[in-house]
């Protein structure tokens, strides 16, 4: 059995039937083995609703640290082969979170902050780039024809509000929060809050969003049309089911809304890595002060 395989695991089983006049077979469909292999991410199969759910486990912090960024880039990786072999049929993906409070609380600030202190301008545009590739990927539903969803039960800062806005739906619980706070530290939102929000919004109102530094409630960003859908706390999961089962059958006209909406508004991986550019040369000029509140509030990206 090679790798691809092994981490697949067995999707069919083949049953043979002796008997006395002859031999039969019939091949009966089972449960995936999804075997991700992923050290911050759990994945499982729902085969009567057709969707794939991914959940955050992050080690640490409820960052994209480097390793999470590893971990999310094999998840699109393996999704795309598992969808290849048409052993499963995947129409929804969701993503959310198990750490408790959180979606995500943005980027590794003590990363961030330790490569501009070292004027490593590669380091950072580097990381940038890891973050938009992934974005980028969602952004376009992987090449697939599935519905993506970020579930998000908990506060989505900065990147982590970033991540959630390249999904195709957002289903929120009452209580979570979103916020670009990069401004407060001397940057900006730069891993694709810029191309994102000045398609769904307009650009005053995106930079609006992106400069004022303001918390935003789950109410809010409803009434924005930036979530779709709002569930009470602790019945986020119970949300994503209902939306699912009720627009099921009506999955390919969404498909070619959404398919339509990034021919009229495309956004291009070209794009989000030039915009990295600039955000990686913002952060070279920070002063020790803006790094000084960079490596706080790095402090304070846990939320029990």
């Amino acid at each position: 059995m090679d790798e691809l395989s092994d981490r697949v695991g067995q999707w069919t089983t083949q049953i043979s039937h002796r008997q006395d006049n002859g031999v039969t077979a019939d091949t009966r469909p089972v449960a995936p083995r999804l075997r991700f292999d992923l050290a911050e991410m759990e994945v499982n199969w729902d085969p009567e609703l057709e969707t794939l759910w991914s959940f955050m486990t992050p080690n640490d912090k409820p960052r994209f640290s480097l390793s999470m960024l590893r971990d999310l880039h094999a998840w699109q990786s393996e999704i795309q082969r598992l969808y290849a072999t048409e052993a499963v049929p995947i129409k929804y993906v969701v993503l959310g979170s198990r750490f408790p409070g959180a979606f995500n609380l943005g980027g590794d600030l003590d990363f961030v902050a330790g490569a501009i202190e070292r004027g490593d301008g590669a380091a950072l545009e580097s990381y940038g780039n890891q973050c938009v590739d992934i974005l980028y990927r969602n952004f376009q539903s992987l090449g697939l024809p599935v519905v993506t969803i970020a579930l998000i039960q908990g506060d989505a800062i900065g990147g982590g509000f970033e991540s959630a806005l390249s999904f195709n739906v957002l289903i929120a619980e009452r209580g979570a929060n979103f916020s670009l706070p990069e401004n407060m530290f001397g940057m900006f939102p730069g891993v694709g809050a810029h191309s994102l929000l000045t398609r769904r919004l307009n650009a005053a109102a995106a930079e609006r969003l992106m400069l004022s530094g303001k918390t935003y409630s789950a109410e809010e960003m409803y009434d924005l049309g930036l979530v779709h859908v709002l569930a009470e706390p602790g019945e986020g999961e119970e949300a994503v089911r209902k939306y699912i089962r009720q627009n099921s059958k009506r999955q390919n006209g969404q498909l070619g809304v959404y398919r339509a909406a990034r021919e009229i508004n495309p956004i291009t991986l070209d794009e989000l890595r030039r915009v990295v550019h600039v955000w990686a040369e913002t952060g070279l000029r920070l002063s020790s002060l803006h790094l000084k509140m960079m490596h706080r509030m790095a402090g304070l990206q846990v939320r029990a």
